[in-house]
């Protein structure tokens, strides 16, 4: 029984993938490639294009890839409750220029908005697409994680500047240590291991499957939203996913 269940859940989420494919590509461009070339064709989501979002709180909208959301309250790569009534799940690369902007500069606002009252729920997802620096910065703050300090390291990691020092071992002892990971040694071990690879390949794949090609993508509550979109079409987005769920504001039942 549970491998029909399963089956039927892949057919619904596949159903989804060819429109959140032209979506999440849409409003993309290709961005300059760093020192160590991409297996892939790296691009970087324009700010400045358009993303999916209507007036109609169901527009655009695909429940079967809402259903991507983890929801795993152990998950050190995740922040917001559990319940959340909106998930923002995120796809990026810690190579990505644009990530970084979305990162300093809209992130925190989620946060203190949506995240702390408890209406939202971010989901990190790594997404190395600009070669063997990319996934060596995905496996660190994956590792981070292990210890509690994955947010700390993705704040590290975005910094202004950072990127430009590149990830490679010393680097992300560095920035490990600027997160505040207590354990140096089993950080190291744990990012050049096996389970950081297919952790990270598993949220890659994930990726691909939605036919995502740039950096940042996101979903929220099933909208595909491609690049580091100003900071109100986050909010109306995750303002209409909460008001569809039957959430005001602070992530509450309405009194209906």
């Amino acid at each position: 029984m549970p491998k029909n269940n399963n089956k039927k859940k892949n057919i619904a989420i596949g159903a989804g993938v060819a429109v959140a494919a032209l979506l999440l590509g849409a409003a993309s461009y290709s961005a300059t490639r760093p020192d160590e070339p991409s297996s892939v064709t790296a691009k970087e989501g324009s700010p400045d294009s358009p993303a999916d979002v209507s007036a109609d709180p169901r527009a655009g909208v695909y429940p079967e890839l809402a259903e991507l959301a983890r929801r795993d309250a152990k998950d050190p790569l995740a922040q917001g409750r559990k319940d959340a009534p909106v998930v923002l799940i995120e796809y990026a690369d810690f190579k990505c220029g644009y990530c970084g902007k979305f990162a300093r500069d809209t992130e925190p606002g989620l946060v203190k908005k949506y995240v702390d009252e408890g209406t939202l729920r971010i989901e990190w997802r790594n997404f190395p697409i600009f070669g063997a620096d990319s996934e060596s910065a995905a496996r660190g703050a994956w590792a981070a994680g292990q210890q509690g300090k994955f947010w700390q390291f993705h704040e590290a990691a975005y910094a202004d500047g950072s990127k430009e020092k590149g990830f490679g071992g010393d680097r992300l002892k560095e920035l490990a240590k600027q997160a505040g990971v207590k354990d140096i040694g089993r950080f190291s071990d744990d990012a050049s291991g096996a389970a950081a690879k297919a952790a990270v390949k598993k949220d890659q794949e994930e990726a691909y499957g939605l036919g995502a090609t740039s950096t940042p993508s996101f979903l929220v509550n099933g909208r595909p939203i491609s690049g580091a979109q100003p900071d109100e079409v986050f909010d109306q987005a995750i303002e209409q996913a909460a008001a569809a769920e039957g959430k005001g504001a602070s992530g509450k039942g309405s009194d209906k």
